[in-house]
């Protein structure tokens, strides 16, 4: 990874930067799959992701190039039964493309790794986007520890 890139935790004065990285995450799966999975809405993300910060409902890596963050990585606790007890979930992950295979990733995820284990979590989890478009974003987290544990992600609208 580049020396000048560095990983730290963001708050909520950098929510707009976020936000906007959130955007490109979705954009850029809803144009690898051609179908509309996400209706993001800058300035509403830009406000709840604030308020996420805020609550520190929402903990949040960035990588900073210089003064621009780069790359972002999201982190929420759960509880479950069968991780027998709490558990953190990789709500959000993205790196411009132009920073890709350049280990930024990586360093994102070994820190998140860090603070999960300062949380006695039991385990981090995540979803993938549609595996066939993003075969290599699947390969990048096996290659990082991660299982395949089955199923889909699945969601029903209240």
């Amino acid at each position: 990874m580049d020396t000048r890139v560095k990983i730290d935790f963001v708050n909520a004065d950098n929510a707009a930067e976020i936000a906007g990285l959130a955007v490109c995450l979705t954009n850029e799966i809803i144009e690898r799959t051609g179908t509309q999975h996400f209706d993001v809405d800058l300035p509403q993300t830009t406000v709840l992701c604030k308020r996420f910060l805020e609550e520190q409902r929402y903990r949040v890596l960035g990588a900073w190039y210089e003064d621009k963050i780069i790359g972002f990585i999201a982190m929420c606790e759960s509880y479950a039964l069968y991780t027998e007890g709490s558990f953190g979930i990789i709500q959000e992950f993205y790196v411009l493309p132009e920073y890709r295979n350049k280990k930024t990733g990586e360093a994102l995820l070994q820190k998140a790794k860090h603070y999960a284990k300062t949380q006695a979590w039991k385990r981090l989890e995540l979803c993938t986007p549609p595996v066939q478009e993003f075969q290599n974003t699947v390969d990048f987290y096996l290659n990082q520890d991660f299982e395949v544990t089955g199923g889909y992600k699945m969601k029903c609208a209240l």
